[in-house]
């Protein structure tokens, strides 16, 4: 028998972060608005209203103790997708593992860049820094467009972009020319993440969303083991030196096309859709439901931003200069150097997915916080050890990086407002980006006043000790975020259960109680509290 948690039969709606109505106390309790019974899920026995900003801040600590929820083993959960669910997955997973393949080619051909426009290997890197200057713009563009007009051609269009812009990119003749072709594709790139996770993650059975949402933000090192593998396979050995690669990173997201054409929107979406029309000017509601989500959720947004300019600096500054420290101060030959990465990126995705199921027993804050820890523990060996043994410690290391970013989709999915969910979710995750695209130029830096004795006329310095503390203090910075943040696991991702849609649309009587009459209690106690 299906019953509810919650002393009466009225639906509760989704507790909102604003100046009026704060997070929910038991973050890490799943809070029940769905109209089944779950067995794994546990009752809320708190109130999450009318709750005042020292009384939230009290209750961080507490909501911090790992719920041990019960949860199927891993293989029965994925059982639980049908087939539409797991094609949705794994078309977001293609493109989001073709997405970061076509950003590494850059990365990875910088030397053969700069003799080709003869320019120095720091001008070639303006390419990648102009990508991730501008993934935000498309976050922004992409982002708004899939939560209006649906995710399915918004995604294509993203990746027919990516298919004229690699093969742009392989056809440049000038310096110029690449930072241009480099440019767009940064539009382009920064709109497909949010798409990606909305589409994965939307439809997906509540159980299983942990598993999925770790298994799909690990696309992106497969991405970066693929680019590796073929850089070595295309680069220098069939003609034309590096534009081979760029030429062969546009064929995949024509496959990837077809197999997004294949496949219908999301039943997320429809629902919204559907609602969105039954009112005389569905684009009116649109605009109406932006208005009041930045109104009700304008505290989240700034956190998101905040938190994933944390977690941007965390795999930023623990990957990007660790090939240049184990070259340069460890003397590792550039076979070593490859096998350390791989086996890095081996661990990072088997921490995403064993984490991201984990999130789903423990709590995502938890999990994100103990993943901080262990990585913290482990910098040491992680930058300190100059043999071969060093390999064993970046596959732990890079384990809890993105063991950590395993939960951030999903996390990122239940805290965005239901209406711009792609919005939001591509949009802080960029702007994270954009926060952190200085850290390897900030290390770099930093090293540079910890120099080591001279190979030849090569400066060497101490980058393994300027990453340690680097790493040290974002851990903490992440680990204080993730503490002070809100937690809606198991949030309710139908259109119906949206307490912005129903303010908009008047429909608030069908969430149980009145989303504006329970504002207005809000308000006039919060103003009884000034």
């Amino acid at each position: 028998m299906c019953r509810s948690y919650f002393p009466s039969s009225k639906r509760v709606p989704p507790p909102s972060l604003s100046l009026h109505s704060p997070p929910p106390i038991m973050a890490d309790n799943k809070y029940d608005d769905s109209a089944e019974r779950r067995d794994y899920v546990q009752p809320s026995t708190t109130t999450t209203h009318h709750m005042s900003a020292g009384r939230y801040l009290a209750t961080r600590i507490p909501t911090l103790k790992p719920a041990h929820d019960k949860v199927a083993n891993p293989i029965a959960l994925l059982g639980m997708l049908n087939l539409q669910q797991w094609l949705f997955f794994l078309v977001a997973f293609f493109a989001w593992t073709w997405d970061a393949f076509d950003f590494f080619t850059v990365s990875l051909t910088v030397s053969d860049l700069a003799d080709t426009f003869g320019k120095t290997k720091a001008d070639i890197t303006w390419g990648i820094t102009l990508v991730l200057m501008l993934r935000s713009v498309g976050s922004i563009i992409f982002g708004l467009a899939a939560d209006r007009y649906g995710r399915k051609w918004p995604f294509i269009v993203n990746n027919v972009l990516f298919i004229v812009l690699e093969l742009g990119t392989g056809f440049c003749a000038s310096y110029k020319e690449f930072l241009a072709v480099r440019a767009l594709f940064g539009i382009a790139m920064g709109g497909l993440y949010g798409n990606a996770a909305a589409t994965a993650l939307e439809d997906c059975p509540e159980q299983a969303r942990g598993i999925i949402s770790g298994m799909l933000q690990q696309g992106y090192a497969f991405g970066y083991l693929l680019a590796t593998v073929f850089s070595r396979a295309f680069v220098n050995t069939v003609g034309h030196g590096w534009r081979p690669l760029f030429w062969f990173g546009a064929g995949p997201p024509v496959l990837i096309i077809l197999f997004r054409l294949c496949l219908p929107e999301t039943n997320a979406y429809l629902e919204r859709k559907r609602l969105r029309e039954e009112e005389p000017n569905a684009a009116q509601v649109f605009v109406e439901e932006g208005k009041v989500a930045l109104k009700r959720h304008w505290m989240v947004l700034v956190y998101l931003v905040l938190l994933m300019a944390g977690f941007n600096f965390m795999s930023h500054g623990s990957q990007d200069l660790y090939p240049t420290m184990l070259s340069n101060q460890y003397n590792f030959s550039p076979n070593q150097v490859t096998v350390t990465q791989v086996v890095a990126n081996l661990g990072a995705m088997t921490g995403g997915t064993v984490v991201g199921y984990c999130s789903s027993i423990f709590g995502r804050r938890i999990c994100i916080i103990v993943m901080c820890v262990i990585g913290g523990a482990l910098l040491y060996p992680y930058t300190f050890t100059s043999s071969n043994a060093v390999i064993a410690a970046a596959f732990f290391e890079q384990f809890c990086v993105q063991g950590a970013w395993g939960v951030i989709p999903i996390h990122l999915m239940e805290l965005s407002p239901g209406s711009f969910r792609t919005f939001v979710v591509g949009t802080s995750y960029q702007l994270g980006n954009l926060a952190s695209s200085a850290s390897s130029t900030i290390e770099a830096t930093i090293g540079e006043r910890f120099p080591l004795p001279p190979k030849g006329k090569t400066k060497r310095y101490k980058y393994g000790l300027v990453i340690c503390i680097f790493m040290g203090a974002v851990y903490a910075y992440v680990i204080l975020l993730t503490a002070l943040g809100p937690e809606y696991r198991g949030r309710n991702f139908d259109a119906a259960a949206d307490e912005d849609l129903a303010i908009v649309t008047g429909a608030e009587e069908k969430l149980g109680g009145g989303a504006r009459r329970e504002e207005s209690e809000v308000e006039a106690e919060t103003k009884g509290h000034v």
